[in-house]
């Protein structure tokens, strides 16, 4: 192996790493919120804003049981999901840069690294899917089964997915993927645009992006996750309620059932509890991957 190849599979672990320590970190501070957005966004005649939501939720499941519902598949989906993303974000960097002739990965155009986290996202997207459901359906689990007048089972992940495989088969993890897709890459495109514009104009002069110091990265990376989430969110509407009904109804079909039979806003029903939840947990994120990015390149340099 050259030494670029070795380089650039260093960078790929270190990324991969990172990744996953942010990503556990976001989870922990956004995961309440993330559970009443799946609660409003599938079973909106329940709860028409997150203040009922959350009340209802803490009076009815109590307050860790409730809010942190769905917190291991949401720990294995976020872990699987960033390690990768970033590990991919990173390769995807290098190639482009080398595509366009750029010396450096830091010099690459706010858009380049769009391209970058679109890329990126294919792969990322195919572990998130299967843990992603397991995490909704948890999420929702409690209102799905009084829905059909019956009490409500207490499993835990593990046996959710042996449930889902014993009925559906491996492709009932799957459910979803298109609309996954169709959330994840369009709406990493935006992330990282918006998260290295946000860099770059938040530095000063001479200074690279990698020095702003931790208030601004954390500002980057919650501006970065307001951005994904406010162009994506009726996409992750309609992956919400197929994973958590188990629904075969083809994306764009279900997202026109919705707004001819809910209005527009049903497809945003949530939005602002995920807009409060991403730009901090996004801001985690971004804090924790660049300076354990730092810590490990230090040690190992």
């Amino acid at each position: 192996m050259t030494d670029g190849g070795s380089s650039a599979g260093k960078d790929a672990v270190i990324d991969f790493i990172a990744g996953s320590v942010g990503a556990a970190a976001g989870v922990y501070v956004g995961q309440p919120l993330d559970t009443l957005k799946v609660k409003m966004q599938t079973f909106p005649q329940l709860y028409p804003n997150v203040t009922v939501c959350a009340k209802v939720t803490v009076q009815r499941e109590g307050l860790v049981r409730g809010l942190y519902a769905g917190t291991v598949p949401a720990l294995a989906a976020n872990i699987a999901e960033n390690s990768i993303l970033f590990a991919a974000y990173g390769a995807h960097q290098k190639l482009i840069a080398n595509i366009l002739g750029v010396p450096k990965v830091e010099n690459l155009t706010v858009t380049a690294n769009g391209f970058s986290g679109f890329l990126a996202a294919f792969w990322s997207s195919l572990a998130l899917c299967p843990t992603e459901l397991v995490k909704c359906r948890l999420q929702a689990m409690r209102e799905s089964y009084i829905n059909k007048g019956k009490e409500p089972p207490k499993i835990g992940p593990y046996q959710l997915t042996k449930q889902i495989l014993k009925t559906d088969g491996v492709p009932g993890l799957f459910r979803g993927l298109t609309a996954t897709f169709t959330r994840e890459m369009p709406g990493y495109f935006f992330f990282f645009l918006s998260y290295e514009f946000c860099r770059d104009v938040l530095r000063k002069p001479g200074q690279s992006k990698d020095d702003i110091g931790p208030l601004k990265t954390v500002f980057s990376g919650g501006m970065a996750g307001v951005t994904l989430w406010t162009i994506i969110f009726p996409a992750d509407v309609v992956k919400s309620r197929l994973q958590v009904s188990g629904g075969k109804t083809p994306m764009l079909k279900l997202m026109h059932n919705i707004y001819k039979t809910e209005g527009l806003g049903a497809l945003y029903n949530g939005l602002g509890a995920t807009l409060v939840r991403t730009f901090v947990s996004s801001g985690v994120l971004f804090l924790a991957f660049e300076y354990t990015k730092k810590l490990i390149h230090s040690a190992v340099d």
